[in-house]
Formats: structure tokens, C-alpha cells, sequence
């Protein structure tokens, strides 16, 4: 999968999931890796947004790791051979499954590394004898690949940005800034829809720069609906009774192609509309001016995002956008659907191949005989039949039930909310392996700490957020005594089994993956090409599928599922203690924890560090002026920021991010979670603000 030295190397951008293709050229030093546009990629066409533009400066930072290192007694670490490394993994994992049984693992994939590299941990993890296994989709869209795949089949898009771009008439964009966070997604499919005379619905409780891309207000035909936090069902209702009052429904597709409508009609039959427009902080009129734009549209499709799923009703949330769609017969053809725009460049392929407590590669539950046994057939060991823990609820029994972790490129010291506990419970544990390029904040808990090679360095697969799976080609190693994820799981594993993990190269194992993965069964390196291919591909030579459910849905009995849902406030909401709604979201020059891109000279340059956009009604409650430095508290801690002054958010909303290991907002938010999906409330948690008087650092004044 190496180019030769000198000649740029076709891959895909390493962060957001719209999945560019990017080119890199490496020098004549190791590390003296520069970025090259690649003019004719498939989704991007040349285009590339700022990180994306960024994203070599990152590989061959001082701060990399380049040995693997052991955390001595007294807590100092060392640099140690990989055959220390090794011996010491393999005997601390015997030694908790001798002691504490295999349950007493949990382990993290990551959806910034290939397919192949998540399949291989998976596997590890069941083989080992524990589906204690997930990744960061649990953290971002877990309730809507739950919906999704309960509701209509595939937690997935139902279909792909050329489709909606070329067919959509409407776009209906709930909880999500693509902008900002999927910018070239929203440059090159949403604005070309909208040239193209495509109206644009916006459902979010801060305007941002996909308001503004779209030059929404009420005198044009788009609309920003910006709703209070966590009143996203109650919107939706208000929008399912209006399309219900006025017949705008498609009774034939209802009949023919759906079930449950019937329920959706009885929980909304004594639903009052304008005492719901009220509590979503909105006229009851504008909401209905949306229902009949997206109603009454040829084509519409639903555009999901974290903002709609990062809540304790985030099931609910998705199964109310995919009711919205079913009654309207706005499923099954191209410009229609309902799609999650997922935040990390793997994220969704992660998903596909089993990275996840309750699900084998494919989706395959753990508990269907037929799926698990069929799977076992090609691994040739047994898998337990019961869904394992989540990675929130891992944390929640570090140091009880859990006693060791095996995390690979994932930093769930910032990443979960409530993130203060989660380094507490962390000290609790008997060991832990962090498998990654940086040194992240988890890396400071971690017995042994092995370094990895970065997304220029190697190759594999990685599937985008419309189901695309596309090949990553890497260039020469930078540092020598670094190595591939999939290297090392392949020796990790061969040492506490002896078989089933040693793999001739990256393509041995994707040959296996497709052997257990029937959405990916059709699929080879070959057929991949440049190009790559959506799945599903069930057989080979098949060439994927732009969009899902023409005929039927993949439910047990062919029908979409409709089901009416109630509105259920937040788990925490304001008080007299902490009056205000604090709500979290991405950036456009920043990524997740910020492992990598605070590490970018450019986009630090861009955004340096974090800040809170605080509504000017408040700001003159709380007496905060643009750019003074405040402190946000909510029950779990607090973080200090400087206060960004703005229409942009709602009164009595505050909205931050969690970018920045100083002041992240997961040491402030809720990790309460929803009961199905296991998915965190990060979207809503009870706060107050003050203006910092004597700020962090500074001195304190003479008296």
C-alpha cells in the first residue's frame, strides 16, 4: 500500500466523515510531509476544507510518540523494548481473565483508524471472551444508528450526497452545522442543491455558519427554527399533527409500506400545538410554514445530527424525523431519506464492522444464533451471546466489575462527559493499554502506552457518512520503532492465542471482514478502486447502492416502523442555582479532543482556544462583556473561558465546546443516558456563568 518516495499518494482526509480525497507527497526527510489536492476524488472533486488542508502538518510533531513506554512503580514512565511491551500486555490480560474473568475487559476501537484495524480489536475483544467492545459512535450517533436500524433496517444513511444533491427539493437540516463541521459536504452537495432552487430548513438552537451560508431569515424562502435545547420532539409533533391536519400525508405508501401509523395518530390526538410551539421557544405559525414546506415538497430528505442524538431522548429524537419521513412517502428514492451526518472520517465503517457491544460486523446481533454461529464458523471460537457494556458504561464500572482497558485512538478522559469522574474512576483500575500517535490526556492513566503510526503512514479502508467504503494509502513510516494498529493487534493476539490473528497484510484481513460482513461480502480492494464502493454489496461485482429501500425496508417484515413519541424534558434542567441551558458543539477548525488538530499550527492559529457565545440579554444579567474571561459551572465542575457576546444563541442558552483539554465542556456535562442507545446527554445540562474577577493564573490583589 506504500507510493515510491517521491510520488504523491492518493488517501482520504483524516477527519470529518464526508470522506475527501486528499493527496500526500512525501519528501526527502521522513517527516517532511506536505498535502497535494487530488483533482478528480470522487466525493470531493479537489475541494477541501481547512483541516483537511492542515492535516499533514500534525505528522511528524514533536509531541509524537515514537517508543513504546511502561508506567513504573512510582509512577514515572520509561522507554521499554516492544517485546517488554508484549509480554507485559499479554500477562496482565491472562492474569485479569484468570482473576476476574473475561468481563473484567473493556476495550476501545476508534473511528480515526481503518476498518480493518477495528475488526482486528473486535475480534480481539470476543475472542478474549467479552463483547465489552465500542467505539466513539456511542458518544456521537448511537440513538440514531439505534432508530434507524430498529425503525427502516440500516443505521445508516438511506442515502448518498450526489442523490440528494441532484434530487432534493428540500433539505431539512435538524442538529447539525455541516458548515462547520462537514463544510465540504455543505460547498459542494447542500449549496449546489440550493443553486439549483432546493429550500433549506434549519432546526438548531444556535445560528452558525450554515445559517449563514444559506442567508436564512424569514424574508427568504430558507428558515432557522432556532429551537430551545431539548424540545426536539416537541417540535417534530407540532410539525407530524400539522402534516396530519392538513392531509399531507401519503396514504399509500402509509399503507403499503408501513406499520404503526396508527399509534403516531393516537399520541398526538390530544397534542396541543401551541403549547409546544411555546415550550420549543418558538411561533407556532413558523413551525407550521416548515411543516408544509418539507410536506408538500416532490422530494425532501432529513439531514441528522449530534444536536439531535446527544440527548437522553436521542432515540426518540431520530424515531420522530424518521415518522416525519414515513407518512410523507419520503423514503425509498433518491432526494428523500433520512441521513446522520457522522462526525469522524471511520466513524461509520467502525460501526460496520462490529466495533460495538451488541452487534457483529455486518449489524449481526450477538444474540441471534444463526448470525453468531455463522460468524464463529469463520473464527473457529465461541462468541458470548450477550451484548456487552458500552464504553460510557465501562468508565461507570472502572475499578468495580472492570478492572483493565485495551483503548486504541481514543481519548475517553476528555471525550465522555462528566469528565472529571471518569479520570477518578480511571485510578481505580489494575491496568491499562493506550494504543495511539500522541500522548493523549488518557495516556497519563495508562500502564503501557504504545506508539502507533498516523493515517499518512499506512493503509486500509475507511467507510464515509453515505456509506462509501474507499482504499487509504500510506507513505513511509516517520518514526522507526513506531507501528501499525493492525501490527500490533495482530501480535497481541497471536500471543494470547497462538492463531487466528496472523495476517499476511492489511488486505488478508479486509478478505476476512468480508467473509463475516454481508454488507460487505461483494467487496475487494479491486473493485474499490479509486472510486469505492456504498454498501450494501452482497455479492460480487455488485456495485453498491446509491440510496436504500426502493422496495422494502430491511425490517423483519419488510415495513418501516412508525411510532409516536412524547416529549421528555432533559434529565437536567435550570434552576434557581443554575439558571441557564448549556449546549456543546463542534468547530470547523477543530476535531473532537483535539489530539490532533490543537496540535496544527494553522488551525491554532484560526482558533487558539475555547470561548462561550452567551446571548446579550444575559450578558447584561450577569453583567459579562464581549471578551471578558467567565467561568461556566454546572454540577460536575467548571471551566474557564472568555464570553463571546452573540444573537447568535437563545437567551438563556450557552453554547461551548469541547475541543480544548483546559476548558473542555465535558467536565461540565450530563453523562446521565438514554436508556436505549447508551448515549450520553451532552446537548443539555443545567449551568451558571460569572464573570471571572480574578482569573485563572493571576495574582491576587494586595489587600
Amino acid at each position: 500500500m506504500s507510493g515510491d518516495a517521491q510520488d504523491p499518494v492518493k488517501t482520504i482526509c483524516p477527519y470529518c466523515g464526508v470522506g475527501c480525497g486528499i493527496q500526500v507527497k512525501p519528501g526527502e526527510e521522513p517527516g517532511d510531509m506536505q498535502f497535494m489536492p487530488w483533482g478528480d476524488a470522487p466525493v470531493n472533486e479537489g475541494r477541501i476544507c481547512i483541516k483537511g488542508g492542515a492535516a499533514t502538518e500534525v505528522v511528524d510533531h514533536e509531541d509524537r510518540l515514537t517508543d513504546p513506554l511502561i508506567r513504573e512503580d512510582d509512577g514515572e514512565l520509561r522507554e521499554a523494548s516492544w517485546e517488554e511491551a508484549y509480554e507485559l500486555i499479554v500477562s496482565e490480560m491472562e492474569r485479569i481473565r484468570e482473576e476476574h474473568g473475561p468481563d473484567a475487559m473493556g476495550f476501545y476501537g476508534s473511528s480515526k483508524v481503518m476498518n480493518e484495524e477495528n475488526y482486528l480489536l473486535q475480534k480481539l475483544a470476543r475472542r478474549y471472551g467479552t463483547n465489552n467492545v465500542d467505539n466513539c459512535t456511542r458518544m456521537c450517533h448511537a440513538s440514531t444508528v439505534w432508530a434507524l436500524r430498529t425503525s427502516l433496517g440500516a443505521g445508516a444513511m438511506t442515502n448518498s450526497m450526489e442523490d440528494l444533491r441532484d434530487a432534493a427539493d428540500v433539505l431539512w437540516i435538524q442538529g447539525a452545522n455541516p458548515a462547520e463541521q462537514h463544510p465540504i459536504a455543505n460547498s459542494q452537495y447542500f449549496r449546489q442543491a440550493v443553486l439549483e432552487g432546493a429550500t433549506v430548513i434549519q432546526v438548531d438552537p444556535h445560528a452558525n455558519k450554515t445559517t449563514r451560508s444559506f442567508k436564512i431569515d424569514e424574508t427568504d424562502r430558507h428558515q432557522h427554527l432556532q429551537v430551545k435545547p431539548g424540545t426536539d420532539v416537541a417540535l417534530l409533533n407540532v410539525v407530524l399533527k400539522t402534516v396530519l391536519e392538513n392531509d399531507w400525508i401519503d396514504e399509500a405508501f402509509i399503507e403499503e409500506r408501513t406499520e404503526g401509523f396508527d399509534h403516531l395518530v393516537e399520541t398526538l390526538e390530544d397534542f396541543d400545538k401551541r403549547s409546544a410551539a411555546e415550550e420549543c421557544g418558538l411561533e407556532l405559525e413558523a413551525i407550521e410554514r416548515a411543516a408544509e414546506t418539507y410536506a408538500t415538497a416532490e422530494n425532501a430528505t432529513i439531514f441528522t445530527g449530534m444536536g439531535m442524538s446527544q440527548h437522553t431522548s436521542g432515540v426518540d429524537n431520530v424515531q420522530n424525523e424518521i415518522n416525519l419521513a414515513l407518512i410523507t412517502g419520503n423514503v425509498g428514492r433518491p432526494g428523500t431519506g433520512v441521513n446522520p451526518l457522522r462526525g469522524q472520517n471511520n466513524v461509520q465503517g467502525t460501526c460496520d464492522v462490529g466495533a460495538m457491544p451488541n452487534v457483529l460486523p455486518g449489524y449481526q446481533l450477538v444474540d441471534d444464533d444463526e448470525a453468531r454461529e455463522a460468524v464463529e464458523e469463520v473464527w473457529g471460537f465461541e462468541v458470548p451471546d450477550e451484548p456487552g457494556l458500552t464504553n460510557v458504561e465501562i468508565s461507570h464500572e472502572s475499578g468495580k466489575s472492570v478492572h483493565g482497558l485495551y483503548i486504541m485512538g481514543e481519548n475517553p478522559i476528555m471525550s465522555e462527559p462528566d469528565a472529571n469522574v471518569v479520570a477518578e474512576r480511571f485510578k481505580q483500575l489494575e491496568f491499562v493499554v493506550v494504543q495511539d500517535i500522541f500522548p493523549t490526556e488518557t495516556a497519563e492513566y495508562a500502564d503501557v502506552i504504545l506508539p502507533a503510526t498516523t493515517w499518512a503512514e499506512r493503509g486500509g479502508t475507511v467507510t464515509n457518512t453515505d456509506r462509501r467504503v474507499q482504499l487509504m494509502r500510506g507513505v513511509e513510516k516517520v518514526h522507526p520503532n513506531t507501528k501499525h494498529d493492525l501490527e500490533i493487534l495482530s501480535e497481541v493476539g497471536t500471543r494470547l492465542f497462538d492463531e487466528g490473528f496472523d495476517f499476511e497484510d492489511v488486505e488478508a484481513v479486509f478478505e476476512e471482514l468480508r467473509q463475516v460482513c454481508p454488507i460487505y461480502h461483494g467487496m475487494t480492494y479491486e473493485a474499490l478502486g479509486e472510486e469505492g464502493l456504498h454498501w450494501p454489496c452482497y455479492e460480487p461485482g455488485d456495485e453498491g447502492d446509491l440510496y436504500l429501500y426502493e422496495d422494502e425496508f430491511d425490517t423483519e417484515n419488510g415495513l418501516g416502523h412508525i411510532e409516536g413519541v412524547r416529549h421528555q424534558p432533559p434529565a437536567e434542567v435550570p434552576d434557581e442555582e443554575y439558571p441557564l441551558v448549556l449546549t456543546t458543539a463542534r468547530l470547523e477548525e477543530h476535531y473532537n479532543t483535539g489530539t490532533m488538530s490543537t496540535r496544527s499550527p494553522t488551525l491554532n492559529r484560526v482558533k487558539p482556544e475555547n470561548f462561550v457565545d452567551v446571548h446579550p440579554n444575559d450578558a447584561e444579567r450577569y453583567g459579562i462583556e464581549d471578551g471578558d474571561e467567565v467561568t461556566i459551572r454546572s454540577r460536575r465542575g467548571e471551566i474557564t473561558v472568555k464570553a463571546q457576546v452573540t444573537e447568535d444563541i437563545k437567551e438563556g442558552v450557552i453554547w461551548t465546546t469541547p475541543h480544548f483539554a483546559a476548558a473542555s465542556a465535558n467536565k461540565l456535562t450530563n453523562d446521565v443516558l438514554d436508556e436505549r442507545a447508551k448515549i450520553p446527554e451532552y446537548k443539555a445540562a443545567a449551568a451558571e456563568i460569572a464573570v471571572d474577577v480574578e482569573p485563572t493564573g493571576a495574582e491576587p490583589a494586595d489587600d
